[in-house]
């Protein structure tokens, strides 16, 4: 079995992410989700993750086969939701998991779930108790694994994109209400 973990991404892994970025975008692609069509994300937002201390690498036998990356908030295209709130506001500490995707080599492996759980893992063990996350309207495979993972949907945020509109999610760690 091979051996399978997640660690911080390394500018040495650039070329690596963004083979894993190609393969997420063709996939995304032929299913018709117009999600990261177009140059994003892209080598400098690689290399500003990864500088920052940001991006988180999924390694299986040695090989980079998933990308996130985990920013504190607040992020500005948070702080307006539509159709709902956030628990707490939108000025609560929270981060959020960005650019997650699980290239080529990973695809089929059921590695998503287990890794925005060691994801999550990582981030509760730093004391972050708010975590939210964003996916397409039509990606369908991301709103399952959020959801599986113990995410709530929200209501809609807007990026600055081609197609804006965003489902958000959040999982607020302790039984936190509203």
């Amino acid at each position: 079995m091979p051996a399978i973990f997640v660690r911080p991404g390394q500018s040495d892994d650039v070329d690596a992410i963004m083979k894993v970025i190609a393969g997420a975008r063709a996939f995304l692609g032929s299913q018709n989700i117009d999600q990261w069509q177009g140059n994003y994300p892209d080598r400098a937002a690689v290399e500003t993750d990864i500088a920052n201390g940001a991006n988180r690498v999924l390694v299986v036998d040695g090989q980079v086969v998933g990308i996130a990356s985990l920013i504190q908030g607040p992020d500005p295209f948070y702080k307006y939701i539509e159709g709902g709130t956030w628990i707490g506001g939108p000025d609560v500490p929270y981060y959020a998991i960005h650019r997650f995707a699980i290239g080529d080599a990973g695809r089929g492996l059921h590695l998503s779930r287990a890794f925005l759980t060691a994801l999550l893992s990582e981030l509760y063990s730093r004391g972050v108790r708010d975590v939210r996350i964003d996916t397409h309207p039509d990606n369908k495979i991301m709103q399952h694994v959020v959801l599986s993972n113990g995410f709530e949907h929200r209501g809609l945020v807007y990026l600055d994109e081609p197609v804006p509109e965003r489902l958000a999610y959040q999982l607020v760690f302790g039984g936190a209400t509203e």
